[in-house]
């Protein structure tokens, strides 16, 4: 890239995106250029930092259109007021980088995003402009996320998804008197309402691919049923969104809930959390450092809570603190408990319950396995039963409670995550071999 024009651009608005944490780039479909067809693929491993669920990085070009913004948000470094650097790409150069950067084998992806100009429709016409000519002009197959204007046209919307593996609007704050207070210019019930479309589209696509794919199972020979392509989809990986915290006093129960509602009401793949970031010449409505990076960390386990152990938004508290104040429904049998609620006991992720389930279909699972899995004994011995294992009174102890949890402690930007010490007063019982051991 030797236009030192083009690098300026680059610098200014890859800088300007770095803000965006919602480019994540799992749950598409597998695509790739071989025989010699198209351009790039979403299988490969990159250098970047976007993860698929299977630990894959992906690679992506992350940069805005433009930081040129109409609307004036109080938390953005790009709003109409701030004196920042300026800079555009044009719909050729995004298309040239994208293609440059994959042909050099640094990404294998884009993700898009874009401040307000002259209107949203103009604007999002723009970003569509991007995929379309990415993906009909040069059959490009690699991952594209488009972050969607919620204010554009609803056919606009439609014909993103066409194009893109993902589509993200950001929620922004987590409340409409928030929303309203901050970034006066954006609408919340417009914002829902675009979500709601996207979900409709997506839901819409994904019943149709599924309704062909059945007929074409039944109706063509078993020779050509795996080269049969079904109905296009529409984003396949989904719809996200971001919500910024610590710019507003919104408190942590109120944005899970916020999160909670999202994940229910449009399927939500992720909402992300971003910290509030101080920004230049910023309003006095703003706080002027930015919140513990522990709270965000605090909040992506909470939300795993809700996504992947079934705990409701107002059951959380941590796993643990559910745990201490429901000591009714423990200890858990683990060789007759369902998964629910094994993956209710502190201590025991989700790979940990899948290999207990199956090993427990063979012989009862017993302590030497937990030992093998390499759980944190300490913090599942008073939550469990086994054949050789009791928690006796230790469930009942009062102190059980600050024995588990850590010393409390102020937070700090970079405080590292505490780990609870271990019991002193739980006995590890006496381990012997295994006749089998776990799947």
């Amino acid at each position: 890239m030797s236009n030192p024009t083009l690098q300026n651009k680059l610098a200014i608005l890859a800088d300007a995106a770095k803000y965006d944490a919602s480019c994540a780039s799992s749950g598409t479909g597998k695509r790739n250029s071989i025989g010699g067809q198209g351009i790039g693929s979403t299988e490969g491993s990159g250098i970047c930092h976007s993860y698929a669920p299977d630990g894959r990085c992906i690679s992506l070009l992350k940069i805005l259109l433009t930081n040129f913004c109409t609307y004036d948000c109080l938390y953005c470094v790009n709003r109409v007021s701030s004196n920042v650097p300026r800079a555009r790409f044009t719909v050729d150069e995004v298309v040239g980088l994208t293609l440059d950067f994959y042909r050099r084998n640094c990404i294998e992806g884009l993700f898009l995003s874009s401040g307000i100009i002259q209107n949203p429709d103009y604007t999002m016409e723009q970003v569509v402009e991007v995929a379309r000519r990415l993906r009909e002009d040069h059959d490009f197959r690699g991952y594209i996320h488009l972050k969607t204007i919620p204010d554009a046209s609803p056919e606009l919307l439609a014909r993103a998804g066409l194009y893109a593996d993902r589509l993200s609007i950001n929620i922004e704050l987590p409340t409409q008197s928030s929303l309203q207070a901050l970034a006066p210019e954006k609408d919340g019930p417009a914002i829902r309402r675009s979500m709601a479309r996207l979900r409709g589209h997506i839901d819409d696509a994904k019943g149709a691919a599924q309704d062909q794919s059945r007929t074409s199972i039944i109706s063509l020979p078993q020779s050509r049923r795996a080269g049969r392509s079904v109905a296009p989809l529409f984003a396949p990986a989904g719809q996200s969104t971001q919500m910024i915290v610590g710019a507003d006093a919104t408190d942590d129960r109120t944005i899970l809930g916020a999160s909670a509602s999202l994940y229910g009401d449009f399927k939500m793949r992720r909402v992300y959390y971003s910290a509030f970031s101080p920004i230049p010449d910023a309003s006095a409505r703003l706080p002027l450092k930015a919140p513990p990076l522990m709270r965000e960390h605090r909040l992506y386990q909470a939300d795993w809570l809700i996504r992947f152990y079934g705990f409701t938004h107002d059951e959380i508290d941590p796993k643990l603190a559910w745990a201490l104040s429901h000591r009714a429904q423990f200890p858990v049998d683990l060789n007759r408990a369902p998964r629910e609620m094994l993956l209710r006991v502190p201590g025991l992720g989700v790979r940990a319950v899948v290999r207990i389930l199956e090993a427990r279909r063979v012989r009862d699972v017993r302590a030497s396995d937990l030992l093998r899995l390499h759980v944190p004994l300490a913090k599942v011995w008073p939550f469990v039963l086994l054949p050789d294992h009791h928690p006796g009174a230790t469930l009942e102890a009062d102190n059980l409670a600050t024995r588990l949890r850590p010393a409390p402690a102020q937070a700090d930007l970079f405080d590292e995550p505490q780990v609870a010490q271990p019991l002193a007063a739980v006995k590890v019982p006496a381990l012997k071999p295994p006749q089998r051991t776990l799947a």
